[in-house]
């Protein structure tokens, strides 16, 4: 009895039957029209074992679903509660906060960033002026503010709340190479800042 004709007559998928009886104990023979099996298998038990299989198989589909729903829940409620976290770390340049006492000391932690610039082409001098300026002066910014972000993150990997010291360091390198003809090749101007700290824990007083 061929799986296909079985599929017809109770309204099933043709596919998925024949998937089902290869992997199932139902003796079976696969051939170029498909699965069939021996005439005296019992149709209905054959289809009911079948539609247990489709229950079952959804209720673990069903199953997965919800894990990774839950899971994914999980995942944006801790990305949340980290964020709030970072948000919350207070950072000062001085070594206290008025109304708050350190309570525990986790040591020196640093933030950096760079950001290249192209070389300005009226000189270097004739050029910070204008918008060459701006850029710098905004690319500067920005760098900082990343620096500081990865300084707050080095603190709450540490499990602290706040960041003392904080002060920043610069670096400009001018780097060049030689050309194919022997020349100098000056490459776009690269800028980096280190933030710097002490990352402790603090409570109110």
């Amino acid at each position: 009895m061929k799986a296909r004709d079985i599929a017809k007559n109770h309204g099933l998928d043709v596919g998925s039957l024949e998937n089902w009886l290869r992997q199932s104990n139902y003796p079976h023979k696969s051939g170029l029209t498909g699965v069939a099996v021996p005439d005296d298998v019992t149709v209905g038990d054959l289809v009911a074992d079948y539609n247990r299989h489709l229950v079952e198989k959804q209720t673990l589909l069903a199953q997965e679903e919800e894990r990774v729903a839950k899971e994914h829940e999980s995942e944006a409620l801790a990305a949340k509660e980290k964020q709030q976290a970072l948000a919350s770390i207070l950072i000062t340049s001085g070594f206290s906060f008025e109304g708050y006492s350190i309570t525990k000391y986790s040591g020196y932690i640093s933030g950096d960033d760079a950001v290249s610039m192209d070389r300005p082409r009226h000189g270097w001098l004739m050029g910070v002026q204008g918008e060459v300026g701006a850029d710098l002066l905004a690319g500067l910014a920005h760098i900082r503010r990343n620096a500081l972000a990865e300084l707050k993150e080095a603190a709450y990997a540490l499990g602290c709340n706040a960041v003392i010291g904080v002060d920043f360091d610069y670096l400009t390198l001018d780097p060049e190479t030689a050309t194919s003809s022997g020349g100098t090749m000056y490459l776009p101007f690269l800028f980096a800042v280190t933030a710097n700290g002490n990352a402790v824990v603090i409570e109110k007083n």
